[in-house]
């Protein structure tokens, strides 16, 4: 039994190679073609007035109107769940940190034989990544020496998922109101997870379980925005009396 066929839009400024990639493609039963475009822009509007969204884009990086990173930019914003493949006569492997962050699935250089571009688009599917060897070890020169280990103790682990949830719009400068109102919960309820949070982490304040998040990696904000944060929470040396943190 076939499985469901994969949708597949092609993006290229050249109509060459996308009329050469659509020929070869559609030689596989499992792709069907939803869309073809000849720019960044011509590819969202098509995309926005299509019925049937593609499952994943196969995009070039270099086009003139609109290149594949802003373009894929854009439509995560519309439409995150749509995967990318980079393609790219331009390719170099030290891109690939900067392209992971903007939303891409894989990046692939042009020049990879038919058979493995097949392969890639599948697995894309199946687990919304490709990486190349390569990939990886030139991923892992580029992240800070600077990350900091996660501290996976007890009470770490011990936190619930609604606990979790309220951590991090703590951490979004949301106070118990806001955060009651979000979670459609009353804000005793808020006011009873908090305090489980503050027993768990065993900081003594607001500002303790913001930087608790921050340590352990729950979140990740600037830190010019994490002192404007700490500036605006009222009272931290009272805030166990106040009636709204």
């Amino acid at each position: 039994m076939n499985e469901k066929p994969i949708k597949l839009a092609i993006v290229d400024d050249e109509e060459l190679i996308v009329s050469l990639l659509q020929d070869f493609l559609i030689q596989d039963q499992n792709i069907e073609i939803s869309i073809t475009a000849n720019s960044g822009n011509d590819f969202l509007k098509k995309l926005k007035a299509s019925t049937i969204k593609p499952d994943i884009v196969l995009m070039d990086m270099r086009m003139k109107d609109k290149d594949g990173i802003d373009t894929t930019i854009e439509m995560k914003k519309v439409y995150p769940n749509i995967k990318v493949i980079t393609i790219s006569s331009y390719y170099k492997k030290s891109f690939m940190g900067f392209m992971m962050r903007s939303g891409v699935s894989a990046f692939i250089p042009k020049s990879i034989s038919p058979d493995a571009l097949i392969n890639v688009i599948h697995e894309v599917n199946k687990k919304s990544y490709y990486f190349m060897p390569e990939q990886v070890e030139i991923m892992r020169k580029q992240i800070s020496k600077q990350a900091p280990k996660p501290e996976l103790n007890s009470k770490h682990l011990e936190l619930s998922e609604r606990e979790y949830e309220v951590l991090k719009l703590i951490c979004e400068e949301n106070t118990a109101h806001e955060i009651a109102d979000k979670l459609c919960v009353s804000k005793r309820t808020i006011d009873g997870h908090r305090n489980n949070l503050l027993i768990k982490t065993g900081a003594k304040n607001t500002a303790g379980l913001v930087m608790y998040a921050l340590k352990n990696g729950i979140v990740d904000i600037g830190s010019d925005r994490f002192f404007q944060f700490i500036k605006k929470i009222p009272a931290l040396r009272r805030d166990s009396q106040s009636s709204d943190w």
